[in-house]
């Protein structure tokens, strides 16, 4: 009898233990969809949110497509909506196209988080470490002091749907337009190419052999500068054509090193990844976003309800004197 009491016992309590840990997994999935997996800037960023998810007890983890298509990305947030998520992340490569998978994902109850794309149809909450116009502006003005404010530049963007690069290229060429307006001129409109160093390389290459005055490319996309810089190289010309723009220190600090790449600024990829987690536990625990909050890597926030963005400025300079560092943290 005493036997029969003891494994009943002890088959309740594996019963209970396995329910706990079924729901414990279940209140906690969180899925982040990037716009590309195996570049270092999403690496560092699926560290920070594997680090944040075990600090936290969140079982959290990243989605990296194989390119920059947004097909890809509406295919995976598909995916991660059947597996029933709580949440789900995503840098979109395309705003417009992921509004539908996104409303679909709220209708079934999941909270959707982005990053990278302020005002996300869609999404319950946009949070960005930088401000689109700050980041602009301080890449032109660096820009225009790097080519003495003359001359004929170049803009790249992760491509033409991605709102916040073509924000922050929109504050670039306006700051330009304000302060150098008569020396500085932007060459075409801008070009889609920055999530892939190949392409960048080959267009700053047709770019250079086609504008003799060119002196200089603001890459607003982590292989931007790196497919720039390449292209510099080749055709020798550091110190005559300066490339600027947000990219892993880990990528382009030899590019840095040798003048191929003359800076740019950039926030914390893997800090960002950590801000997913953390607001997605604070959001599955029902916790509400307020005004005022101090939040783990956003520091004190003052949210826009209406647009349903966070946004701070954290900036970090990308030159000689810091990219090591930088490197040296994984980035």
């Amino acid at each position: 009898m005493i036997r029969k009491i003891l494994a009943a016992a002890l088959a309740a309590s594996l019963s209970l233990a396995g329910a706990y840990t079924a729901a414990a997994q279940d209140s906690g999935k969180v899925g982040i969809v990037v716009k590309i997996g195996g570049i270092p800037w999403f690496n560092a960023m699926e560290a920070g949110i594997k680090e944040r998810g075990e600090k936290l007890g969140v079982d959290a983890f990243m989605v990296g497509p194989t390119s920059a298509d947004p097909a890809l990305q509406v295919r995976a947030i598909e995916d991660l909506i059947a597996q029933n998520v709580k949440v789900i992340g995503v840098v979109p490569n395309d705003a417009k196209v992921l509004e539908p998978v996104l409303t679909k994902a709220k209708e079934k109850g999941i909270i959707v988080i982005t990053h990278e794309s302020p005002s996300q149809k869609g999404a319950d909450w946009d949070f960005e470490l930088a401000s689109a116009t700050g980041f602009g502006e301080a890449h032109a003005k660096l820009l225009a002091e790097k080519m003495g404010g003359k001359g004929e530049y170049a803009v790249f963007v992760g491509s033409l749907t991605v709102p916040l690069h073509n924000a922050w290229a929109d504050a670039a060429i306006e700051y330009i337009k304000k302060n150098h307006s008569d020396e500085m001129t932007l060459v075409g409109d801008r070009y889609g190419v920055a999530e892939d160093a190949d392409k960048s390389r080959s267009t700053a290459l047709d770019l250079i052999s086609a504008h003799p005055n060119l002196k200089g490319f603001l890459a607003f996309g982590s292989q931007g500068p790196i497919g720039a810089g390449r292209a510099i190289e080749e055709r020798r010309k550091t110190g005559e054509i300066f490339v600027l723009g947000p990219f892993s220190p880990g990528q382009g600090q030899k590019l840095i090193k040798a003048d191929a790449i003359s800076g740019g600024f950039m926030w914390n990829p893997k800090q960002a990844g950590e801000v997913f987690v953390t607001l997605a536990d604070k959001l599955m625990k029902g916790e509400e976003i307020k005004d005022g909050d101090e939040i783990e890597g956003l520091g004190v926030i003052h949210p826009d309800f209406e647009n349903r963005n966070i946004i701070v400025d954290q900036l970090v300079p990308i030159n000689k004197e810091t990219v090591a560092d930088l490197a040296a943290m994984g980035l």
